[in-house]
């Protein structure tokens, strides 16, 4: 593996796949292929939320910029009409502004893990910041104490921004806000309601302004206008907005959320080529091999850091054979704790891939005063 550490952190799981993909790619047994296949299967996300907080759109986000990152969104259903839960790998609860008891009551009947979703996070917070926090800024706190309450995790997002960061402006929106950047008074009323915009002296028509506001609502038209007043071109003014939604980092929790998912299909995977193994010395091989034993490991780690834990920059210091056997130790103890199996195979994986990281650097065995030989 030759990736570097950045490189390697959250991607564990992909490591892996890899790994089995270029062996079966060259093992021609049709069963490796077909654990190949399900090892490498994206993450199955389920949208599911009242009706009115941006289902569909929060979906068509995730579904967009997901698929790089190896998860695929199936169509969302509102709360009371959905699909079951064997189905799906994750969940993504969709919530808007507060925690009503359908919501407590949806996010506690889930069987699959979870991550809520507090859409419209522009609703939160002024504007302008001229009163109390931004939006951004309010919604990362509300999210704070509506977790507490539900006990998941709370991510903000502004679902119509991630759409038109990802899909652009369409030219009418574009000229609006050219149009409203250009004109004294074209951000007036931008800190308060829909009607006081719509009702604004200036020269966009008010059809032109309601078709603003259902694409980028009163935030997102008023980053374009001062974007736009900046010199800032069309791509930078979408990815400005695609920044603004929150959106990869909804992502990136998504994937931590279902890093355990992931990490079983790892172990499913390596337990059913160990069956193969008892008659193919080649899967064996594989199976015992530095590269296969490292990309364990780093699937591994991937569940650790999603559950909070502490590993440490693994390959950041894969050259530093001091590094690897105090780590070793400590993953060693915990998979001898009082843990789940999953995290039991999980300290062990990084336990086993320390020690052939060890082994890669020739390091020496430390003695009783902690010196090494």
């Amino acid at each position: 593996m030759g990736s570097s550490g950045q490189d390697m952190k959250g991607q564990g799981h992909q490591i892996f796949v890899d790994e089995m993909t270029r062996f079966a790619a060259v093992h021609a047994d049709a069963r490796v292929a077909a654990i190949a296949e399900r090892a490498a299967a994206p993450l199955r996300v389920a949208v599911r939320g009242r009706r009115g907080v941006g289902c569909s759109t929060v979906a068509r986000a995730l579904e967009r910029a997901g698929s790089g990152s190896g998860i695929a969104v199936s169509p969302p259903g509102c709360t009371g009409d959905r699909g079951p839960d064997s189905e799906v790998d994750v969940i993504v609860y969709v919530t808007a502004e507060v925690i009503k008891p359908e919501d407590a009551d949806a996010i506690a009947a889930a069987e699959r893990p979870l991550l809520a979703v507090l859409n419209k996070a522009d609703l939160a917070g002024s504007l302008s910041g001229r009163i109390g926090d931004g939006p951004i800024a309010a919604a990362r706190t509300l999210c704070t104490k509506l977790s507490a309450l539900v006990g998941v995790p709370i991510e903000p997002m502004i679902g119509l921004l991630a759409v038109a960061g990802l899909d652009g402006l369409d030219s009418t929106s574009w000229a609006a806000l050219e149009v409203l950047a250009a004109h004294p008074g074209g951000s007036v009323s931008l800190d308060g309601s829909f009607d006081g915009f719509l009702a604004a002296n200036n020269p966009v028509p008010a059809d032109v302004r309601l078709h603003l506001l259902d694409t980028l609502d009163l935030f997102g038209t008023a980053l374009g206008i001062a974007a736009i007043r900046q010199g800032r071109t069309a791509a930078q003014v979408r990815a400005l907005l695609r920044r603004m939604s929150c959106l990869d980092a909804v992502i990136g929790k998504l994937s931590a959320v279902g890093a355990e998912v992931r990490y079983q299909r790892v172990l499913d995977a390596v337990t059913e080529l160990e069956a193969l193994a008892v008659s193919d010395e080649r899967i064996s091989g594989f199976l015992s091999r530095d590269d296969t034993v490292v990309a364990r490991m780093a699937a591994a780690v991937d569940v650790a850091e999603a559950a909070g834990l502490d590993v440490g920059p693994v390959f950041a210091d894969r050259d530093d054979p001091a590094a690897h056997l105090p780590r070793a130790a400590r993953w060693q103890r915990y998979s001898r704790g009082s843990v789940s199996d999953l995290h039991r195979a999980c300290g062990a994986d990084i336990a086993r891939g320390s020690l052939r990281l060890w082994s890669q650097t020739c390091g020496s065995l430390p003695d009783a005063s902690g010196e090494p030989w």
